[in-house]
């Protein structure tokens, strides 16, 4: 009991990614110390401006140190992060030892921060030393000298709670008596005890199977009614579901009891074309429907190495959703009264295609708001996003956890697999997985084999 008492805190060396990931993580260390790199603050230094989450971080965590060490130096042990809480401090660079230095040659900063943990570690005999980082490669070069390295876990999810967002439709079977109430009964619907012997949560989707008959009968339990209703094949626009998954997608998408709504699946399932689909079909109940994408670069580029003005620059990454558009308008002959429709909306921007970066700030009040590959925002980002929701406001996030763009994001600490774990049995909020590939029959081999 003694010993527990007084064990030794850890030291944990912080990587600029990890910052820029979560800047709130210095407060998630327990009453560990913690030690931040001064590469790592020149790195954060050419990040701080700007409207993206990267810079929100940059600056955030920036603010943070300065509030701490206002009126003070950081002294040989650096601050008290706060009650109950460890210690941190800015460390100069260190070269690596003499040993090393012919395995590091380049001067870059990643390099930097490696030997100043290494030094850190060196310099504190008897305590556990770890380099904090979420860059892959920089964890194999610590490995490789001998340095204990972790990756950022305090919003990574278990492989279970990943598996979860990707649960497969409860499939079932019912007595011909509740099958028959389900179809022709006045109200659709059947109590849930016919069912299960525990109470759903709500907008838990099931799939009934119909003796003798092909196909599953789709139903949902809807806790507003407390029964479990059955989930009728609907269209939006021209477009209408080619299987049960989409059929629960577009169903959510166009129910205005649950405002929050996340579709995941891999490409060609659906999930973007079926949200759109049911913003336009919807578009007399809000002021605005906004299609946003975050503009992930590839590379180290910014969106400053393409030519024109803001417009023309973003117009690359928005490319997807016009196309989704374009496969609506499609559905209708040119001139028809729903493809003008289509055009006055765009131009009226009651139809607003838009980079994610233009949104943090505003307060969204009566807007379907469609998020589209939401796997490359972070979970605090998500949140930001949400938390814009004003009254009336209708969101649907969409993406694919497998196909993730952004270097310190994976499918276990993204966004998207978050708010499906922590949002699920909510009754504002509904999920569904897209199973099916529709794109195409060469799309769906490709996704299969390749």
């Amino acid at each position: 009991m003694a010993d527990s008492k007084t064990k030794t805190p850890k030291i944990f060396v912080l990587d600029t990614n990890v910052i820029l990931h979560d800047y709130k993580a210095i407060r998630k260390f327990q009453d560990n110390d913690l030690v931040i790199p001064i590469a790592v603050i020149e790195e954060l230094d050419k990040f701080k401006k700007g409207t993206d989450a990267l810079a929100f971080n940059a600056r955030g965590f920036l603010r943070t140190l300065d509030k701490l060490t206002e009126g003070r130096l950081f002294g040989p042990r650096g601050v008290s992060l706060g009650k109950g809480m460890g210690m941190i401090k800015i460390e100069p660079n260190h070269p690596f030892p003499e040993e090393m230095r012919s395995l590091f040659i380049d001067d870059i900063q990643d390099h930097r921060i490696l030997s100043t943990a290494i030094w850190v570690r060196d310099n504190n005999p008897g305590r556990f030393v770890s380099l904090v980082t979420k860059d892959i490669n920089l964890r194999m070069k610590s490995k490789a000298a001998g340095m204990m390295v972790q990756d950022y876990l305090t919003d990574k999810l278990d492989d279970d709670k990943v598996e979860g967002t990707q649960r497969e439709v409860l499939e079932q079977k019912i007595t011909p008596e509740a099958l028959q109430e389900l179809v022709y009964g006045p109200e659709n619907a059947i109590a849930w005890q016919k069912v299960s012997k525990e109470k759903p949560r709500p907008n838990t989707l099931y799939k009934f199977e119909r003796e003798g008959e092909e196909g599953r009968l789709c139903a949902r339990y809807d806790e507003r009614a407390d029964r479990i209703i059955l989930v009728k094949t609907r269209s939006a626009y021209g477009i209408k579901p080619r299987n049960d998954e989409q059929k629960f997608a577009l169903d959510a998408c166009l129910n205005k009891n649950i405002p929050l709504v996340s579709l995941t699946g891999g490409a060609g399932t659906g999930k973007t074309l079926l949200a759109l689909a049911s913003a336009l079909e919807q578009e007399k109940d809000y002021d605005q429907i906004i299609l946003s994408r975050p503009a992930v670069v590839l590379g180290n580029q910014d969106i400053g190495f393409l030519p024109g003005d803001q417009k023309s620059k973003m117009a690359p990454y928005l490319l997807p959703l016009m196309d989704n558009l374009n496969v609506i308008k499609a559905q209708f002959r040119p001139g028809s009264k729903e493809a003008l429709k289509i055009d006055s909306l765009v131009t009226s921007e009651k139809l607003l295609i838009t980079p994610l970066a233009y949104i943090r700030g505003r307060s969204l009040g009566k807007a379907f708001f469609i998020i589209d590959e939401a796997q490359n925002l972070t979970p605090h980002e998500i949140k930001t996003i949400i938390t814009r929701a004003g009254e009336g406001t209708k969101m649907v996030f969409t993406g694919d956890i497998f196909q993730i763009d952004q270097p310190y994001l994976d499918q276990w600490s993204n966004g998207l697999t978050h708010l499906g774990e922590k949002m699920t049995g909510q009754k504002l909020f509904e999920h569904v997985f897209l199973r099916k590939g529709e794109r195409s029959a060469l799309s769906e081999l490709a996704a299969k084999l390749l």
